[in-house]
Order: C-alpha cells, then structure tokens, then sequence
C-alpha cells in the first residue's frame, strides 16, 4: 500500500500548490486595482492641463453667411419684416495643415499637446438671388460674414487674417446672431451680386490629443503632415493615401461630392457639418500604465510555471518545501509588478522592466539555492526565469503579434513541462516482481504536505 500512500501524498501536494496558484490571484487583482488607480490619476492631470491649454479640436467652415429680410405675419395679422439667414458653403476647399507636437510636464506626468498650423484657401460658387432662393432686393449683401467654428476656443491666442478675393480683412472671435455655431471667428465679406469669392486664411491652433477638420467643401482636399510617430487616423472619412516613418507622418483626404450629407445652401436652420469630420488622433503606441496592465495579465503565468518547478524539484530530488516556501516566493513574483509600477513613474517602462525582473530573478535563484544541492538546477531554473520575463517582455512590446506569439510560447512550455514530467514516477518505481495492485510496492518516500 506504500505505493498509493506515495500517490496520494503527491496528489494531495499538487491540490495544495494549485491552491497557492489561484490564492496569488488575490494580490495580483490588488496590483490591477493599483494601477488603474495611478492611470485614472495620470487622466486627472492630463486632463486638468488640456483644460488651460486647449481640449480636443474640431474645425469647421468657412460658411458664408448673408442675411435676408422676410415679410411674415404678425401677432395681429400685421405684415412686418424680420432677418432671416442664408448659408453657402465652398465650391472648393482645401487645407493645408502642419501639427507641432508638444510635451508638457506636470507632476510624474508628461502631458502631449500641439501647436497646429492650418492654411485654409478655397472658392465659392457664383452668388445669385436664385442660388439663395431669395428677391435682390432683400438681399443684405454688405451684411455678409464668412463664419468658421472652433470647438474649444482658448486654443486660438492670435489675430487671424483672412484674404477676401485678395483682400485682407481681420477675423473676430466675436460671432454674430446666426443658427449654425455658437463660437469661433468671423469677418465681414460684403459680397457683390454674381460673383465667385475666393478666400484664404491661415489659423495657428493650440489642441490637444487630437484634430479633426470637417469637409464643408463640395470637393474638400486635406493633407495632414507632423512630426509625431504614432497617429491614429479617425472619423467618418479614412485618408485616401497615408506614409508613416519612424519620426513623423503625412496625409492626404480627398471628400467628393457624392459622400455629402448635408446640402451646400440652406436657408435658417442648422446643418451637422461637423458630423463628417475626419482627422488624426496623437496617442502613443502603448502607454506605461498600459503596458504595466498588460504584465500583470501574466502574473498568473510566472506563479503557475514557477510553482511547478518546485512541484518537481520537490519530487525529483525529494525535497520538503513547505507550503510557506511556495507563498513567498509567491509574493516576491508578485512584488515584481509593484517595483515595476513605481520605477516606471520614474525611469520609463524599459528601464523599469529591467531593474525589477533582474531584482525578482536574483532574489528567487538565491532562495532556490537553498533548497537545491545541485548548482545545476539552479542555474537553469535561473536561466529559465529570465527567459520568461524577456519572452513577456517581447510579447508586451509586440502588440500586433502579442497573441500569436503568446500562443505558440504557451504552447511550448506546456510541452516541455509535458515532457519532463514524463521521468517522474508518480506511484514511485514499482518493485520488481510486485503484484498489479501495487500491495508490494517498495517505492521512495515522499515527504507529506
């Protein structure tokens, strides 16, 4: 019976190390929770910046807009004239615009902001009495105002000049009565009878995190170029071609007249220009806190294969390693997360990641040396450890290939436990001539939990 005393003292040892296993799932939720606290403060300060500087940025326009008088009945049935508003939008457009990364430093924290420089230039088709549906004689030409909206307008700290058919004129922040937007510029564009008016402006705008121009032209042409490295096109149009290098980007939208939604003249009311806006959002590829939250998602990982190393190291050289053993070293994988978090803050996840898994691997070798008498083990359990974490720290950097490679690694490391495990003798090695049931067995001791 000494045989299956044996298999159940392993069995039962292996139920107790799987026990340890899930128990360090408790301190790796706390590490998550930790992170995710340090990231929402990392968003409070990112935040708190954009405010005084500028938020997020929206473009749209230029629309033209010229008033009308309208005869409409009164309260009392008396005939009165009111101002109504017709708008026009460009025949043509097309912006230029230059994105100027900048980098603020707040607390722990680097906050991306730009500098935006946009030239915008384009024409209007001709303007007739029957283009806006309106007599002449009602008609304030001189009344007209090229309006142009901007989302957050603490973003815009220069006087904007604004070329109308060659002339120069300066654009107001103050907007006039209209229906279409709430802020932005403006500037007085008299407009004569049967002309094409051609403007040109160029806007110097402050933003963060991203910048969208919305496609108000019935043929509207954009090209997009910064020095930043990670963009990330969005919004209704994707850019038509696009180069991304190591140090900037560029590129090119090109919004035809059949993708419209809106019409180019409408009389009162508001049209949603700027649900077609198009744009490139700053971000980078993978943050510190991200990339944090991505190690933890494998803390699981290295207190499973390093608890099965010692699950055999028990077996194989018949060892006591009391459940204490596996729990601290248990907790010091763990702390590797915490040094990683807390240094990164400091140094960069690169750096961090460095200093942390060579302080984890150098303390957990000298606690295994003190269980092993084989300096072979050791070193190959320490060999083995470091792979792991620059195997994880490859699959964190890789993030188009992260879930390809972790299968195929995950793969290979079930296997190659699969195949050591195939020496040890789980019953212990049957005595020759024993009985099938094992009543003769003579198998090695194994030490109880």
């Amino acid at each position: 019976m000494r045989q299956q005393d044996n298999g159940n003292r392993i069995f039962l040892k292996g139920l107790v190390v799987a026990g340890l296993v899930i128990a360090m799932l408790i301190p790796g939720v706390l590490i998550m929770n930790l992170v995710q606290e340090r990231q929402k403060r990392q968003e409070e300060v990112v935040k708190e910046v954009c405010s005084k500087w500028a938020d997020e940025q929206t473009l749209t326009g230029p629309v033209l807009m010229i008033p009308y008088t309208q005869e409409v009945s009164g309260t009392n049935g008396v005939k009165e004239k009111v101002v109504r508003r017709a708008y026009i939008l460009p025949e043509e457009l097309r912006m230029n615009g230059n994105i100027i990364p900048k980098v603020k430093k707040r607390s722990l924290y680097n906050v991306h902001l730009y500098q935006a420089d946009i030239q915008v230039s384009g024409k209007f088709d001709t303007v007739t009495p029957e283009l806006l549906g309106v007599p002449a004689e009602d008609i304030r030409w001189n009344e007209a105002r090229l309006l142009v909206n901007v989302s957050d307008m603490k973003g815009m700290d220069e006087q904007m000049q604004l070329e109308w058919n060659g002339e120069k004129r300066p654009m107001e922040s103050v907007f006039p009565v209209n229906d279409q937007f709430e802020e932005g510029m403006s500037a007085v564009t008299a407009v004569a009878p049967g002309s094409a008016p051609t403007f040109a402006m160029r806007l110097n705008v402050r933003g963060s995190r991203s910048l969208y121009l919305s496609p108000t032209g019935r043929t509207t042409v954009t090209d997009i170029a910064s020095a930043w490295k990670d963009p990330a096109f969005d919004g209704r149009y994707l850019p038509a071609t696009s180069d991304i290098t190591d140090d900037k980007f560029t590129a090119h939208w090109k919004v035809s007249p059949l993708v419209g939604n809106f019409p180019q003249v409408w009389k009162n009311g508001a049209q949603k220009l700027s649900a077609g806006a198009y744009g490139v959002r700053l971000i980078e590829s993978v943050d510190g806190y991200a990339k944090v939250m991505r190690c933890v998602k494998y803390a699981i990982l290295f207190v499973a294969l390093t608890f099965t190393f010692f699950f055999f190291l028990e077996i194989l050289q018949k060892r006591r390693i009391h459940p204490i053993q596996y729990a601290l070293v248990g907790i010091a994988l763990i702390v590797f997360y915490c040094l990683l978090l807390s240094i990164s803050e400091y140094a960069g996840f690169n750096a961090a990641y460095l200093i942390a898994s060579v302080a984890t691997v150098s303390l957990i070798t000298f606690y295994v040396r003190s269980l092993s008498r084989s300096m072979g083990t050791v070193a190959g359990f320490s060999i083995s450890l470091t792979a792991l974490y620059a195997y994880i720290f490859v699959l964190i950097l890789s993030e188009d290939h992260a879930l390809l490679f972790g299968s195929i690694g995950l793969f290979c490391i079930v296997a190659v436990i699969m195949h050591f495990s195939r020496r040890i003798e789980w019953y212990g090695p049957a005595k020759p001539g024993a009985a099938q049931d094992g009543s003769e067995d003579s198998g090695p001791y194994f030490p109880q939990v």
